[in-house]
């Protein structure tokens, strides 16, 4: 029987889960306002750097007494500040089930050589998230980017806790409802979720990682770009726009375009709603489909934004070529752009379903998986 292609292709192809999707009124010419060949420092840039805080904690409800500041070097960049600078001072344990996290517990154990304890599991499960001592310090992922395993809503972090909790929410933040009071540090970048441009990270800190950050000295040297206090003293201005190096103007307009667009679609609830509904269009794929599984072992770890599929079917002899394959496929029909599995990760798909994708789109690309897996078992 032939094999026939779909007639309706989305109207935008890129699923990538970094960078992601513009939002959907995105024009070039949207950013005319940006203060370019101004100096950061000068009162304009200054301005903007300011209202993309602040811009940032109405949208994301981040409360009033806590810092947040735009660092170098995107969400890693704001993770690796956070980690040299506060741990250290007490016992930590790694948690990781993908490959980012497992990269902050390599700098933990070889690079800073701390007191940590590891704990991992594969790709597609959790680590045991009850058996966590949060009087110890604790590093973890809200939402694997790479294995589509985010934190389950019944992960408790006590009130109570002594240590500090640092969360990679790179690909959380803006799609998820995240536990400010229960978070100390915060880390995420602007091409995730909102499909802002790359090389910017946002560092959010609880009251409780400012006392830290005061009246705890780290043992090795810090480099000047991951510094936040002088003479035991946090540096203000650095959460007031007054960034570390130099920031790209163009990327702050950027991003405040995608704040303003994020606001105009119900702020947060709204994005929640929108990442929610195009990974349910996906589960209600995979439910009817045979040949095609979530990575994710539990529904309630299922994230909804980094969506990671596996094939399933028997008849597949070589998993990562075929999957490969399929990609290739979609590539070349301009269906779905970037949507083969981390490299790292098991064999796959990868599809983002942040809210800067239309669930439209995502409906449209699914009989385009149908169509790709048949043809090339058919190969």
């Amino acid at each position: 029987m032939a094999i026939t292609a779909p007639n309706t292709r989305p109207a935008n192809p890129r699923f990538s889960s970094g960078p992601c999707a513009k939002p959907p009124t995105f024009e070039l010419e949207k950013l005319s306002g940006a203060p370019l060949g101004r100096s950061h420092r000068a009162a304009p840039g200054k301005a903007k750097l300011l209202e993309a805080i602040e811009t940032t904690r109405e949208v994301l409800g981040v409360p009033a007494d806590y810092k947040i500041a735009i660092v170098p070097a995107s969400d890693t960049g704001a993770y690796e500040m956070a980690m040299w600078t506060l741990l250290g001072e007490r016992h930590v344990e790694m948690l990781a089930w993908e490959s980012f996290g497992s990269g902050w517990v390599t700098d933990a154990l070889k690079q800073l050589k701390i007191d940590a304890t590891e704990k991992t599991a594969p790709y597609g499960e959790i680590v045991d998230l009850a058996s966590v001592n949060f009087d110890n310090d604790v590093c973890f992922t809200y939402n694997g980017t790479t294995s589509g395993v985010r934190v389950p809503a019944s992960f408790d972090i006590p009130a109570d806790r002594k240590g500090l909790t640092l969360c990679d929410a790179t690909s959380a933040a803006f799609a998820m409802d995240l536990p400010w009071d229960r978070l100390d540090v915060t880390t995420f970048s602007w091409q995730k979720v909102l499909g802002g441009e790359a090389a910017h990270g946002m560092l959010i800190l609880s009251p409780r990682a400012v006392e830290r950050l005061e009246s705890y000295t780290p043992a090795w040297p810090l480099p000047k770009i991951f510094r936040l206090t002088k003479g035991g003293k946090l540096i203000e201005g650095i959460f007031k726009g007054e960034t570390i190096n130099t920031p790209s103007m163009l990327c702050v307009e950027d991003y405040l375009f995608a704040l303003d667009w994020a606001k105009s679609v119900g702020g947060l609830k709204g994005l929640i709603a929108r990442a929610d509904a195009n990974a349910a269009a996906i589960t209600a794929f995979v439910e009817t489909h045979d040949w095609i599984e979530f990575l994710a072992v539990d529904p309630e770890t299922r994230s909804n934004t980094s969506v990671c599929l596996k094939f399933t079917d028997a008849r597949i002899t070589d998993g990562a070529a075929f999957a490969k394959a399929v990609a290739k496929r979609l590539s070349d029909e301009n269906v779905a752009l970037d949507i083969g599995a981390y490299r790292d990760a098991p064999a796959g798909l990868r599809i983002w379903c942040g809210a800067t994708v239309e669930t439209s789109d995502i409906e449209a690309l699914l009989p385009w998986l149908d169509y790709a897996f048949n043809a090339e078992l058919d190969a």
